[in-house]
């Protein structure tokens, strides 16, 4: 049992090999990431800084029409050297430039015609929207097109200038900035990614593949402690997961080697089973045949070796069906709760469980023991009768060991659920028994009690998937709450 055990947990714990293939690491992923966001944060940036750098080469070219223009204005009329005009133009990029001042308009152009106008840029109007748009239009165009710019002087602004000049030497210029640009954007990003990608790895990778790696060996030996995560002094969400993981670690151990020693325990009590009955048998007929003799003093002891023969047949039973039983099964009926609380009651202040008390606590009653039933009488409830009596039956006979003068039992329906509460007047759970409260052969009170008890209700509130929890206790009593929930087709 113990190999089957041990195989079975093997089994639960130990995921496929396939899902621990890793195709792309976390540091790859983190380094394409950050190199993916810094280039489109650069997109950002680089969209409104060509569209600048446009405006801001149309306005350096007004600029220098103007000067182009007042070296002409100013020589006298008629004394303009045709070269030296050309000159002017060549040197402003443009086919023509004309100044529009407040009483006259000056006209610099080329020999002949001047070119075709295609488009007109006006730098005194527009949005932030327009000269981006006017960017991207400049910059997917494939021939060279006219342009007939218009703009104040950046000194004069009451002078407004024209010049016609091509678009190409300023769509190269802006395909020379969109390359430095990029250029740029792509050594930022990968500095910025090795920096991140170095700090990261060294504050979250390596720490968060040392857990994995403690995770995986944990998984192939629970039970060998050397496995267990060596815990960092750091103070962040890692080193508290690093905590978290060793704790867990030493409660999952610590299961394991409780559950094997009890399958240890259980396949010891199986093998025993007929061997216990058969002594168990004789004891009673043994007593039988005592209780025959007439003697006053075996007849005043007899009522207690009855009791305690009684007492061992019912503690065998409790270990061996806990060992045995695993999940109750349910045959879940609908009946009117306060009858079975009623039945209970009559079980636990009869004569035998009297006599089978006095017995364990190995002193008599103090009072006489009350159950109060105050579960109203119109409640029903859809359950296993017989399973739900063994769970009441287990808390009253708590709390009359626990020493408990009466136990009071209510309960309250919600639309989804059925709430049994059970109090008693007692002394209270000590807190090392609250800790371990529902922990099979552990959590008793008494001294050599199992602890099955409320280990046992726990099983059969699971079972029709509610939950037993305790309230309170204090000195004043002990107050469990028993929660099970309406089923949806009831």
């Amino acid at each position: 049992m113990d190999d089957v055990t041990q195989h079975s947990t093997e089994e639960a714990v130990k995921p496929k090999a396939a899902e621990h293939k890793i195709r792309l690491g976390l540091s790859a992923q983190l380094l394409i990431l950050t190199i993916t966001f810094i280039m489109l944060a650069e997109v950002l940036i680089f969209v409104p800084s060509i569209s600048r750098y446009r405006k801001t080469f149309l306005e350096e070219h007004i600029a220098r029409a103007h000067v182009a223009a007042l070296s002409l204005t100013d020589m006298p009329q008629g004394m303009a050297n045709k070269k030296l005009e050309k000159q002017l133009l060549v040197h402003a990029d443009a086919h023509g430039i004309v100044l529009r001042l407040p009483k006259r308009k000056v006209m610099v152009m080329r020999e002949g015609m001047p070119p075709k106008v295609d488009i007109t840029v006006d730098l005194r109007k527009g949005s932030f929207f327009m000269w981006i748009a006017d960017a991207f239009d400049t910059l997917v165009q494939k021939d060279n097109r006219v342009m007939r710019v218009i703009g104040s002087s950046p000194k004069m602004p009451w002078v407004d200038v024209e010049l016609i000049m091509d678009e190409t030497p300023m769509r190269q210029e802006m395909y020379g900035y969109s390359a430095r640009i990029l250029q740029l954007s792509i050594l930022i990003s990968v500095v910025a990614a090795l920096m991140v990608y170095f700090s990261l790895r060294w504050l979250m990778i390596r720490p968060i593949q040392r857990i994995t790696t403690s995770m995986m060996a944990f998984r192939d030996d629970p039970e060998d402690e050397s496995r267990t995560i060596d815990v960092s002094d750091r103070a962040d969400e890692l080193g508290i997961a690093e905590k978290e993981l060793s704790s867990m670690q030493d409660e999952v151990r610590n299961a394991l080697r409780q559950k094997n020693r009890l399958a240890t325990l259980g396949a010891a009590v199986a093998k025993i089973n007929h061997d216990l009955r058969n002594t168990l048998s004789t004891a009673v007929l043994a007593s039988d045949t005592l209780a025959t003799v007439d003697n006053p003093e075996v007849k005043r002891v007899m009522p207690r070796l009855f009791t305690a023969i009684d007492k061992a047949v019912h503690l065998c039973s409790d270990t061996l069906n806990y060992v045995a039983d695993g999940i109750p099964k349910l045959q879940r009926t609908r009946f009117p709760l306060t009858s079975l609380v009623d039945e209970v009651g009559l079980l636990l202040a009869s004569p035998e469980t009297d006599d089978l008390v006095e017995a364990e606590l190995k002193e008599p009653a103090e009072a006489k023991f009350e159950w109060r039933n105050e579960v109203k009488s119109e409640l029903e409830i859809e359950a296993d009768r017989r399973q739900l009596f063994r769970a009441l039956q287990n808390l009253g006979h708590n709390a009359r060991l626990a020493g408990s003068g009466w136990v009071r039992v209510y309960a309250h329906s919600s639309p989804d659920m059925i709430s049994i509460e059970i109090a008693d007047n007692g002394p209270g759970l000590p807190e090392k028994a609250k800790e371990r409260l529902f922990q099979p052969f552990a959590g008793s009170v008494r001294k050599g009690g199992t602890g099955l008890g409320l280990v046992i209700v726990r099983d059969i509130l699971r079972a029709h998937g509610g939950d037993i929890a305790l309230v309170r206790s204090d000195k004043n009593g002990t107050m469990f709450s028993l929660n099970i929930p309406k089923r949806k087709d009831a």
